[in-house]
């Protein structure tokens, strides 16, 4: 087994909505990024990587390269996945904590879940995504960014 930490922060601004865990989040802020700044998935990537030692989604998918501009992280998802699976392993269970004061994301975390269970080809049991605010504190709580830790467990299938 090994173990993998991400963490990704973006910052937020008035918007028109935003991509978290793959899913559409209709709010009044947007997400300021190169890709389409879904750092739940940014967060699980860079866990996925640092499991396996293979560097950080920057490496993989620098924001410098045009290519990634605006692109699905749930593309890039497929892309570090392919990359596990060649290794050998495969995913035993995530847990993502986002840290926001807006959106309000209770109503999207089961989809979320989905979302991300059926890119990586686990069932929805092996995800849990939870969120929290800082009450008011900080840059989360002055809704400047918001920020997603993940952990991931990877089984060697070898």
């Amino acid at each position: 087994m090994r173990i993998g930490h991400g963490y990704d922060v973006h910052k937020v601004i008035k918007g028109n909505g935003m991509v978290l865990g793959g899913v559409a989040i209709d709010c009044q802020l947007a997400i300021v990024a190169h890709s389409d700044g879904d750092l739940v998935l940014h967060a699980l990537m860079d866990a996925l990587l640092g499991a396996c030692g293979l560097g950080d989604i920057g490496e993989h998918f620098p924001d410098s390269d045009p290519q990634y501009k605006d692109i699905s992280s749930l593309t890039l998802l497929q892309q570090v996945m392919s990359k596990i699976a060649q290794l050998g392993y495969q995913v035993g269970n995530i847990d993502m904590t986002v840290i926001a004061q807006q959106p309000k994301l209770k109503p999207y975390k089961t989809l979320m879940q989905q979302t991300i269970a059926n890119a990586l080809a686990v069932t929805i049991d092996a995800v849990n995504i939870k969120a929290t605010t800082t009450e008011g504190l900080g840059f989360t709580g002055r809704q400047e960014g918001i920020a997603c830790h993940a952990v991931v467990l990877l089984v060697d299938q070898k």
